[in-house]
């Protein structure tokens, strides 16, 4: 006979697919001994550059039970975003996939209190919150812990049915369930492609990235000027960087999102160079109308395009 555990842990995986992510596993809310001494020695390394945020909150990334009062489980969800679809104009400056479409916060934040709102209506009173990369969350390890994958060189979670295009989430809840068991091998192997492939040299050992070299930290999270030392160096990326997945072997496996709001506006991928250059704060508003590219805002991006041109 099925324990409750295992038939609630069923249940939640079913809606979780229903609603549209494309895995989800279940890890048991503890303390993340193996990660404390791993961000130290990268906090220490000063490898998160100007994202001080990373330095608040250390316990509470380490032990969900500080986030979720009486925390039992972390769900993990993957949710594709993969887009075959390229920028028309070769000589265009770059955007990364996953800003194609609408800010993937927003999107996904609906889905998962949509799940939690299933789990009480079908087990009862169940206490959680739900997390888009927006709180204190080692999401990539829970995500390995939760069986969905392991960490590549590239610093990702790699799925071998999905590859790497997709963002995590979690549910972190008060109800014991059954635990999925986390993958003992790492399909990376002698693989090197992303290390080799990175244009700033970010990935500076296996799945350690200095986030201050990161062509994603450079043109989203910096907020002063890009220094010069990259110049010649950002591969034409205007937002985020997408080097280290495309050339990862395992995307073979990649397949376009079915979700609607990850689309990207009409007028996005015929934009040409000179309309890069030229943009106004009204295209940007136009064309990233809740958009994760919001983030940089006109002034960062416009901040971007001249650096890559100047350079």
């Amino acid at each position: 006979m099925q324990s409750a555990a295992a038939s609630y842990s069923k249940l939640i995986k079913d809606e979780a697919k229903r609603l549209g992510f494309s895995f989800c596993g279940i890890a048991e809310a503890t303390f993340l001994e193996d990660e404390a001494p791993r961000l130290e020695t990268w906090l220490k390394g000063q490898m998160h550059g100007e994202m001080h945020y990373m330095e608040n909150h250390f316990d509470k990334r380490l032990d969900p039970r500080l986030l979720v009062d009486g925390a039992k489980s972390v769900i993990s969800l993957g949710f594709n975003y993969y887009n075959s679809d390229l920028q028309s104009d070769k000589e265009s400056p770059k955007i990364s996939k996953y800003a194609y479409g609408m800010d993937y916060h927003t999107v996904i934040k609906d889905r998962l209190k949509l799940l939690l709102a299933y789990i009480q209506t079908e087990i009862g009173e169940v206490g959680g919150r739900a997390f888009v990369d927006s709180a204190p969350v080692l999401e990539r390890a829970w995500a390995k812990k939760s069986g969905l994958g392991w960490v590549g060189k590239n610093g990702n979670l790699i799925n071998k049915k999905h590859g790497s295009f997709f963002f995590l989430c979690e549910l972190i809840i008060d109800l014991p369930l059954a635990y999925d068991i986390p993958p003992t091998k790492d399909y990376c192997g002698t693989c090197t492609k992303c290390i080799d492939a990175c244009p700033t040299e970010a990935i500076v050992a296996p799945q350690i990235v200095n986030g201050s070299k990161c062509i994603s930290y450079l043109t989203i999270e910096l907020k002063n000027e890009i220094p010069q030392e990259f110049a010649g160096k950002m591969d034409n990326w205007m937002f985020g960087c997408d080097v280290c997945q495309d050339v990862c072997p395992w995307n073979r496996f990649s397949e376009p999102h079915k979700e609607e709001a990850f689309h990207p506006h009409p007028d996005l991928l015929d934009m040409k160079q000179r309309d890069w250059e030229e943009i106004t704060e009204e295209t940007f508003q136009r064309v990233f109308k809740k958009s994760a590219v919001k983030r940089a805002k006109f002034a960062g991006l416009t901040r971007n395009i001249k650096f890559l041109k100047n350079s």
